[in-house]
């Protein structure tokens, strides 16, 4: 039996314990609020909105973060005083921490509702998730259900819709804390961050469009650095030329990336958490979509006043998935295709060089040289 499956056997178990037993009632307005989740990166920085909108709603809450154990020195600040506390499903140690936790008056689970029995494991009196999860053991924990949004909205807006009440206020500068960071060897000068890395191949631009954009960039003062994820390295060397420029792929731990990002002139990305990180730090961010679309995975209202652009061909003709962890959403548009489906990802490289640039425009210093 793996690490993983005793984990979730022992949160099963302890959740079914602690739901036999009854819990006391949940103070309303609640004191304490847990986010329970495992997500990936860019997830987990977009639920932002959703903990901005707790803060408001709930100013003498506690909020209480529970994160991927790698995620949480990007939350050393603590923005909008939500405590970070990280765990992994293989890491035995980190789960007997949570149980200290509780108890809490509310969970909010977000997207995937097995964190719904975490949330009861650890002591929630009343579990807030999205109603549609076709897997009927994974909504047995849950007390309060929410429909899914009927009209369009980024995600980051979506899930904030699991608190009731109107939306926070934008994000602005400064209100997610600059996580310390250790020293590493910061470029000078006027920069530009070209982060090529992807969670998916179907996310990754061309390398001789990366090349001509570079390029494209020095003609008008910046220098380019280059970045990517551990691993993937040979994205940046596969570019033409990248051998030039600084790269730091693979090279940078979270908290150093935001301060890379945070200082560049501009920022370019793919659909990926480096997008997020760069709009939390208020980096000019211009963002290539191509599976996922621009509205679902885009600024929405929440990020609508971070200086950036998106860049996209919408709609594109097989970028027409409507399901959204595992629920049909009608006004869902994504692709979730693997490579024996879809070998050449054509929502990405059909987007040419020049829109790319002509979305960075308004960020670029004086004429070309």
């Amino acid at each position: 039996m793996s690490s993983r499956t005793r984990t979730w056997l022992a949160i099963y178990a302890r959740a079914l314990g602690r739901m036999a037993r009854g819990e006391e009632p949940a103070a309303d307005p609640p004191k304490r609020i847990l986010l329970p989740h495992h997500s990936l990166l860019g997830d987990t920085i977009l639920l932002a909105a959703c903990v901005a909108k707790l803060r408001a709603r709930h100013p003498r809450a506690e909020i209480v973060h529970v994160m991927p154990l790698a995620f949480v020195p990007l939350f050393a600040g603590r923005p909008w005083g939500a405590v970070p506390v990280g765990w992994s499903a293989r890491d035995p140690e980190s789960l007997a921490a949570l149980w200290d936790l509780g108890p809490f008056d509310l969970a909010v689970v977000n997207g995937d509702n097995r964190f719904s029995w975490l949330a009861r494991a650890i002591g929630a009196r009343r579990v807030v998730a999205f109603s549609g999860d076709p897997s009927a053991y994974k909504n047995w924990p849950v007390t309060d259900f929410v429909a899914m949004p009927e009209r369009p909205m980024a995600w980051s807006d979506l899930v904030s819709t699991l608190v009731p009440g109107e939306p926070a206020e934008p994000y602005s500068r400064g209100q997610w804390p600059a996580p310390p960071f250790r020293p590493y060897d910061r470029p000078e000068g006027d920069y530009a961050v070209l982060h090529v890395g992807a969670s998916t191949p179907h996310k990754t631009w061309l390398p001789e469009r990366w090349a001509a954009l570079a390029a494209a960039l020095e003609a008008r003062g910046l220098r380019v650095c280059w970045s990517a994820g551990p691993g993937e390295e040979a994205l940046v060397a596969a570019i033409p030329g990248s051998g030039r420029q600084a790269s730091f792929a693979g090279r940078l731990d979270l908290p150093q990336l935001w301060d890379l990002v945070a200082r560049a002139k501009l920022v370019i990305t793919g659909d990926t958490s480096v997008a997020h990180i760069s709009r939390a730090a208020f980096a000019p961010t211009v963002v290539i979509f191509g599976p996922s679309g621009p509205v679902l995975g885009g600024a929405g209202r929440f990020w609508a006043n971070c200086p950036g652009a998106s860049v996209a061909i919408d709609p594109f003709p097989c970028r027409d998935q409507d399901v959204l962890f595992k629920r049909h959403v009608t006004w869902v548009r994504r692709c979730s295709r693997g490579l024996s489906e879809c070998p050449v990802p054509r929502c990405m490289h059909e987007i040419g060089v020049e829109a790319v640039l002509s979305a960075a425009a308004p960020f670029l210093p004086g004429p070309a040289r």
